[in-house]
C-alpha cells in the first residue's frame, strides 16, 4: 500500500486525467512502443502545431480516470505502452494527427492506434480512422458556407445579365436614335 504521499499524488493525476477526458471533443489512445526519440519529437511537434496535447500515462491511472469521466470501455485497451492524444476543439485534429503518423510507421508496428473517444463515446480503431479521413472543422465550415451562399449568387448573376442586357438595349436605341 503506497504511503499518503505518494496515494495523494496519484489521485492528483488520476483527478486530472478525467478532467482532460471529461474536457476533451475527441481524443485516441495509442500504443507508441519502439518510436525512436526523432520519431516521438516529429510527433510532438505536429500534435502541438494542430492543438493537440499529448501525453504517456500509467494504465492503472488512466483506468481509474476512464471510469470516473464513463468512459469504462476503454478499460479494455489500457495495456501495455499507452499515450494519449487528447483535443479539445476541433474532434478530428487528434485522430488526423495519429493516423498520419501511424500509417507512416505501419510497416514497422511501432505506433498503433488502439481506441479512441468522441464526446464522451468511446469509438473503435475503424471509427478513429474515419475520422481522421474527415475534413477539418474549418474546411466543412466553408464547404456549408459555399453551399448557402451559391443560390445567392447565382440570382444576383441572373438580375446582373437582366440589367445588363436591359442596358445594351437602351445604348443600341439611343445609338440608332442618334444616327
Amino acid at each position: 500500500m503506497p504511503n499518503a504521499k505518494i496515494l495523494s499524488e496519484k489521485q492528483a493525476i488520476v483527478a486530472s486525467l478525467t478532467e482532460k477526458f471529461q474536457n476533451a471533443a475527441a481524443g485516441v489512445i495509442v500504443d507508441y512502443r519502439g518510436i525512436t526519440v526523432a520519431e516521438d519529437t516529429e510527433l510532438r511537434a505536429k500534435m502541438r502545431e494542430n492543438g493537440v496535447e499529448y501525453f504517456v500515462v500509467k494504465n492503472t491511472l488512466a483506468r481509474f480516470a476512464a471510469k470516473n469521466a464513463g468512459l469504462d470501455e476503454l478499460c479494455d485497451v489500457l495495456e501495455g505502452t499507452t499515450s494519449i492524444a487528447i483535443c479539445e476543439g476541433d474532434p478530428v485534429a487528434a485522430a488526423k494527427v495519429v493516423a498520419e503518423f501511424s500509417k507512416k510507421l505501419a510497416a514497422q508496428e511501432k505506433f498503433v492506434i488502439k481506441s479512441g473517444f468522441v464526446d464522451g463515446k468511446v469509438i473503435s480503431v475503424d471509427e478513429v480512422k474515419a475520422l481522421a479521413d474527415l475534413p477539418s472543422r474549418e474546411v466543412l465550415v466553408a464547404t456549408v458556407l459555399g453551399t448557402l451562399i451559391a443560390p445567392v449568387r447565382g440570382l444576383a448573376t441572373v438580375l446582373d445579365a437582366n440589367i445588363s442586357g436591359l442596358a445594351r438595349v437602351m445604348q443600341a436605341i439611343a445609338d440608332q436614335k442618334g444616327a
